[in-house]
């Protein structure tokens, strides 16, 4: 084990809230071990960005990870040849140019037909009703499980986080991601030979042509739900309150002072909703006088080197102002960048976040909302009330 300091830690707190923490970790313990989360936690940008590269010592390669056991081998969990193999045929469907001309008007669509069934009810609650289904209909568009229920997306996408987070070892909490990948597992199986059949761009279908194999192609397919979904859920309804929060932030956007990128940007550094990524030490290495043994696992938090004193001014504040928001490590430092990074962001920032504003004329918290957070490896809003008109 390594030899860091031991930082103790309130679970139940640490998931209300884990940004006090990880700000006493950071200025004091900034590589410390923490006994609940059995993990050497990283909480600076430094470090991070450095040390996320070092694929020899901090390895992705997990054989008893919590993401493997639960959702098979996927690239994530692979480095080198191996991951680079796997990840190529998923920056073709997911690239930049190919969200331009091939997503973007497909979550458009998708988007609006959500939206105009909401906007003559007056009030929503906004995670549920209108983040969560924008995210999951987009998410069965790319990843071609058209057959699947946008419900069953976010409920199964849902309790596979829940499972990779579960450190605690809760079995109700392994039984519903297992019922969960189960599910999963069948709706492939039903989408196959149609795509097969007529290829498109999606990810099964891209994969399959890639010829990888089935195991590997099951596993990609349910690491792309797991984050695919909750993190666009989750930043949409997480920027809209944020903006609900702070009107003379949401005035300067609607003048076209700011970007919507700009909005996308700022809430991920405030409050990353995936926020941590575990590494496996694969030999022996000293970081700052902390040397950390083989077989120690280690947390990169992200979350905490995206409010990191050193390098973000006044970074527990939300300010559309800032210009160091695009430094931000949201979706990772090294080669496992997420590759669904474009994506996530024409979704949110280039359709999502505008269109909600615009189809959903003075948007406003609803009175007596009581908006609360929850999570410290994946972190979001848990509900949302609102209404407008």
């Amino acid at each position: 084990m390594s030899n860091a300091p031991l930082v103790e830690i309130d679970l139940a707190a640490f998931w209300r809230d884990p940004y006090p923490a990880l700000a006493a970790m950071r200025r004091d313990h900034p590589i410390a071990h923490v006994p609940q989360l059995g993990a050497t936690l990283f909480t600076r940008r430094a470090h991070i960005v450095e040390l996320e590269k070092l694929t020899e010592v901090f390895s992705s390669h997990q054989p008893q990870g919590l993401m493997n056991r639960l959702m098979g081998l996927n690239m994530m969990r692979k480095d080198g040849a191996a991951h680079i193999a796997e990840r190529k045929p998923m920056l073709a469907a997911l690239g930049p140019q190919a969200v331009r001309t091939h997503w973007e008007p497909i979550f458009r669509a998708d988007t609006q037909r959500v939206l105009d069934a909401l906007a003559p009810l007056g009030r929503a609650e906004l995670v549920a009703d209108c983040a969560m289904p924008v995210s999951a209909h987009a998410l069965r568009a790319l990843t071609g499980l058209v057959n699947m229920r946008w419900q069953d997306m976010d409920a199964w996408s849902q309790a596979m986080i829940d499972g990779i987070a579960n450190y605690a070892g809760d079995p109700a909490i392994e039984a519903r991601c297992h019922a969960a990948t189960a599910g999963i597992d069948a709706c492939i199986t039903e989408a196959m030979p149609r795509l097969l059949r007529a290829p498109d761009p999606s990810l099964l279908s891209v994969m399959l042509r890639a010829g990888l194999p089935e195991d590997s192609v099951r596993a990609n397919i349910k690491l792309s739900i797991s984050g695919g979904q909750n993190e666009p859920r989750d930043a949409i309804a997480g920027a809209v309150w944020a903006l609900l929060a702070h009107p003379a932030q949401l005035a300067s956007v609607r003048r076209g002072d700011v970007t919507w990128r700009r909005v996308f940007d700022e809430y991920v550094r405030w409050i990353s909703p995936i926020a941590m990524s575990p590494r496996r030490v694969a030999q022996r290495h000293t970081v700052d006088g902390v040397t950390l043994e083989p077989e120690d696992r280690v947390f990169f938090m992200f979350g905490s080197a995206n409010r990191d004193e050193a390098f973000f001014d006044d970074p527990d504040r939300f300010d559309l102002g800032r210009n160091d928001s695009g430094a931000h490590i949201a979706f990772g430092a090294g080669p496992h960048y997420c590759a669904g990074a474009a994506a996530s962001k024409s979704l949110i920032a280039e359709v999502a976040l505008p269109a909600i504003f615009e189809r959903l004329p003075g948007l406003r918290l609803a009175p007596g909302a009581d908006v609360r957070f929850g999570g410290w490896a994946f972190r979001g809003p848990l509900s949302l009330p609102v209404c407008w008109g």
